[in-house]
């Protein structure tokens, strides 16, 4: 139904636009910094959760109806910016809960489940102006209307795009998460990592609320 060189056209522009880091890898960082490893896969998981949210969106209408929308598009950048940093806010306030011993040991005594990490990862991706715009605008001009099947080849194209940003998510936050590990060889040290984790979604907040369309 979908055509291989438009796959793999699409594919490249998603990894162009995916490598780019933007709210979700910044978030994913943030998560990795603040909580560890677990936290990040599943804040990643989450992410991409979210993301493919947006396609199904797109793919029946509602999408359009955001990018064309000032308001709405504000509604949703202004939502996603305040929740994270409301995440920012408690994981600097929470900094000095987590101790050296515990990561060592593998009990951190954390209050949040998996399932709450994976919702905070699925809000914030479908919250996500640089994905909001990306599915709404770029996608469909990957589309091939004489094929039909119009909604089915958007959400058989969103895969792609998905699939390359759990992969790159993923890896961003092994990445942090490890070096959030070398640090916690003090509390000291661990109570500064998960200061910046906080400090880097707050930025990520104001970055995300100030930026974008200003039509």
């Amino acid at each position: 139904m979908v055509s291989a060189d438009r796959v793999l056209a699409f594919a490249v522009m998603s990894l162009l636009v995916i490598v780019i880091p933007g709210p979700s890898v910044l978030f994913v960082i943030g998560r990795a910094l603040a909580h560890g490893r677990r936290t990040a896969v599943a804040t990643a998981l989450g992410n991409v959760v979210g993301s493919y949210l947006l396609v199904v969106a797109v793919a029946v209408g509602i999408g359009s109806l955001v990018e064309r929308s000032v308001t709405v598009y504000l509604t949703v950048k202004l939502a996603g910016a305040a929740y994270l940093v409301y995440l920012g806010v408690q994981a600097f306030r929470h900094r000095r809960d987590l101790k050296a011993s515990q990561i060592a040991t593998g009990s951190t005594g954390q209050a949040r489940g998996d399932l709450r990490t994976l919702l905070d990862g699925v809000l914030v991706g479908v919250t996500n102006p640089k994905g909001v715009v990306f599915f709404a605008a770029v996608l469909p001009q990957f589309v091939d209307h004489s094929a039909g099947h119009v909604t089915l080849q958007m959400l058989l194209l969103g895969l792609v795009p998905i699939s390359i940003g759990l992969v790159t998510d993923t890896l961003w936050g092994l990445t942090a998460s490890a070096a959030r590990t070398w640090f916690a060889r003090s509390d000291r040290r661990l109570s500064l990592i998960g200061g910046a984790g906080g400090c880097t979604m707050i930025g990520l907040g104001v970055t995300v609320a100030v930026t974008g369309r200003a039509d």
